[in-house]
């Protein structure tokens, strides 16, 4: 299997009213396919604020001003904007941290399933992603017949089904997973986990997984990164 991904020398910095701050110092790691790759560390030493770097989605005062990320060959940092929102949900998703703040409130479960699929799939009839949805739904332990609820009428184990719902509907190859458990209790996080691996192995997925919960880094990796400060150490 080759590298579905690789980062040399990821370097981001931050503007602050204080001055800039350089939160990712040099990074380098690889990510093969098919793999489960862990980043740990402690709060603030710059695990979100690499994937989100990898992703293209760092904040407005956040910029990559150095290094590489290469993803199947293409060095997504020369990507433009537009060529990123082909990238993001098709072929790189993201599954967030709280599921409740991930999930927009007044949209039901269905339709923001059937959002992803539109953008990138704007050739198929309503009929298509309607059957697509379904097809998700099912796929992640959810009946088909929920998909015109709210999520305010789901539990927290079942809202992040929907979320990892929506990030697997354009069968992406890499998915970046932020801390998906970490929001909820140790029954739903098994659960959780378990799906995961589950689609991984279904899907042929590579997964990185950010937490800093070593119990679930222990059953759901093949190999582990530790930051601090910016740096892989």
């Amino acid at each position: 299997m080759g590298k579905i991904l690789e980062v040399k020398n990821l370097t981001i910095h931050i503007k602050t009213h204080k001055g800039v701050v350089q939160a990712v110092r040099g990074v380098d790691f690889y990510l093969n396919e098919q793999e489960t790759l862990a980043v740990v560390g402690e709060s603030g030493s710059g695990k979100s604020i690499t994937m989100k770097g990898v992703m293209g989605i760092l904040p407005k005062n956040g910029k990559v001003v150095d290094g590489t990320v290469m993803f199947q060959g293409n060095d997504l940092t020369k990507y433009t904007e537009r060529q990123m929102q082909q990238v993001r949900g098709s072929e790189i998703a993201m599954i967030f941290q709280d599921p409740m703040s991930a999930l927009n409130p007044v949209m039901t479960v269905g339709a923001q399933i059937m959002e992803v699929l539109k953008i990138h799939h704007p050739e198929q009839s309503t009929a298509q992603l309607e059957a697509r949805v379904d097809e998700m739904m099912e796929l992640v332990g959810i009946p088909a017949k929920r998909k015109v609820e709210y999520p305010h009428q789901f539990s927290g184990g079942m809202k992040q089904r929907i979320v990892i719902a929506i990030a697997l509907a354009c069968e992406p190859k890499l998915i970046l997973a932020d801390e998906p458990v970490s929001a909820l209790d140790v029954t739903i996080q098994k659960q959780i986990m378990e799906l995961m691996v589950q689609l991984q192995e279904e899907l042929q997925l590579s997964i990185l997984f950010i937490s800093h919960d070593l119990n679930v880094i222990y059953q759901m990796c093949d190999r582990v990164l530790v930051m601090k400060e910016g740096r892989i150490v």
